[in-house]
């Protein structure tokens, strides 16, 4: 469960006393979908609207909430997800429009507060980006500060929250610098990288977007959002690959990388979309530092005062970290903190992970089958190739690792912690699960993990998952550096364990 960030900030009620209906736009963003959480956890009734509901599914969320299927911009659908609604949070772009996108943006918000209006919506709340006021903005930035313009214009009380860099995995801004970070120890960079940011947790994002919900209706405005610290771009860097526990990167700003290459640099270097990371590079030519903190007098900071940036960073990073993966395939619980990943993320958000995975159906019986899983390595060894599991036991002995000559405790059973040759059980649920962490020296972290289930015919189906969270630069190499030898290894031990042929 989520801790309630929103501690200590009243809740607002409407007139039969009940907490009041909160409407969330971009329910399927990086927002939206931890904003849901912490309003529920706060006491507040939540509807949401989503162009296709099946996208939500996966959340634990999803049957606490209602939910309007539609687009947003067909004013049936958001009136309908209007009506009865006292709180609209607007939290929608068109940032990943490829022609005009400032247009659609401009047109969504007036789109929008005609519908608000119809509805009798009692505050509207907008989560927009800080600005430079004596800069020329990006095209981004522009409509941002253009959408606010529009919604405070309304009539309707609307508090426009103004942020910079959004600190947490799953933010396009927090995904571009962790992939700059962690994948080049040395880097030439745009001369962007000496501009002055005010980075902000996004749990502090949400304590702000929460708290909006019960200001007094004549408090109406923009009011910019940081976090306790200001930074330039290369300092954020430096101090995320503290944080991540890298080497000291060496930055080097040049001033010959416009923004259209600085754009295919940042393309060519991570996963995130050429589109998206255009839009945010050509913003990073102005300084964003909030120009006053008066939204610290509305809503009051929580119990230990803002987050800084460092322990944002470390909170982003603690499920990797952590060896609490499996929410990267399945999320059956509320995630711990708003910095991890939702199933909603982008596939390229929450870092690195890479996978190799070998499904095999068998009709032995899944007991059989768990029985061969369980006895796994030792002197049992690894069901085929065992000499490729030695010849890396060796590997690792030469670099000062365990090696294969731990053991393993029992030869047929095992349980949670045990050793296991370089290898450590992490979880057991007899007969479905064993996931074994990886204590091997190695520059990241990896799993390998067995999943069961029972067929209609008496058989099973096994899942053999290896899982390689790499870290830094020589993370990523280490990888396809033994990919080939996992092609030789895995679908055959797959195989071995499923039917018993060797």
């Amino acid at each position: 469960m989520s801790d309630i960030l929103s501690a200590g900030l009243p809740v607002l009620t409407n007139k039969a006393g009940l907490p009041a209906l909160c409407l969330v736009t971009g329910a399927t963003g990086y927002i939206g979908g931890r904003l849901v959480v912490e309003l529920l956890n706060h006491g507040y009734r939540v509807r949401v609207i989503a162009r296709n509901a099946s996208r939500l599914k996966d959340h634990p969320w999803i049957k606490q909430v209602e939910v309007v299927e539609g687009d947003a911009n067909d004013e049936q659908a958001l009136t309908k997800a209007m009506q009865g609604a006292d709180i609209a949070y607007y939290l929608l772009h068109a940032l990943m429009s490829k022609n005009d996108f400032e247009a659609k943006e401009r047109a969504l918000a007036e789109h929008f507060v005609k519908c608000a209006k119809t509805s009798g919506i009692g505050r509207i709340v907008y989560l927009g980006g800080m600005i430079a006021p004596t800069e020329e903005l990006s095209p981004h930035m522009q409509s941002r500060a253009d959408t606010g313009e529009i919604l405070r214009a309304s009539g309707i009380p609307t508090i426009e929250l103004r942020a910079a860099v959004v600190i947490g995995s799953g933010s396009a801004s927090f995904e571009m610098l962790r992939y700059l970070t962690e994948r080049l120890p040395i880097m030439t960079v745009p001369k962007w990288v000496q501009v002055r940011i005010q980075p902000i947790a996004v749990r502090d994002v949400l304590r702000y977007l929460v708290g909006a919900a019960a200001l007094d209706p004549k408090i109406t405005g923009a009011y910019d959002i940081g976090g306790p610290e200001i930074y330039t771009y290369k300092q954020m860097m430096e101090k995320y690959a503290e944080a991540a526990g890298l080497r000291k990167r060496i930055i080097i700003p040049v001033p010959v990388l416009t923004p259209r290459l600085s754009s295919g640099w940042v393309g060519l270097v991570t996963p995130v979309p050429y589109t998206l990371a255009r839009r945010l590079v050509a913003s990073l030519k102005n300084e964003v530092v909030a120009r006053d903190d008066s939204i610290r007098d509305l809503i009051p900071d929580p119990v230990g005062g803002l987050t800084p940036f460092k322990k944002a960073v470390q909170l982003a990073l603690t499920k990797i970290k952590d060896a609490r993966v499996e929410t990267r395939w399945s999320n059956a619980s509320f995630p711990g903190s708003p910095s991890e990943p939702l199933p909603t993320d982008p596939n390229w958000a929450g870092g690195s992970l890479y996978t190799d995975v070998r499904t095999v159906e068998t009709t032995d019986s899944i007991d059989t089958v768990w029985r061969r899983i369980e006895s796994i390595g030792g002197n049992n060894g690894y069901s085929t190739a065992t000499w490729a599991w030695e010849l890396r036991g060796v590997m690792d002995k030469i670099v000062g690792g365990v090696g294969l000559r731990r053991g393993r405790r029992d030869p047929n059973t095992l349980l949670p912690g045990d050793a296991l040759d370089f290898w450590r059980v992490e979880a057991i649920e007899r007969p479905t699960l064993l996931r074994l962490r990886a204590e091997m020296k190695m520059p990241g972290l990896a799993w390998l993990e067995f999943t069961l289930k029972p067929l209609p015919n008496g058989g099973c189906e096994l899942t053999q998952r290896a899982i390689y969270a790499p870290r830094g630069l020589f993370g990523h190499a280490y990888w396809w550096a033994v990919w080939p030898m996992h092609g030789l290894v895995f679908p055959s031990m797959a195989k071995s364990l499923a039917t018993g042929n060797r």
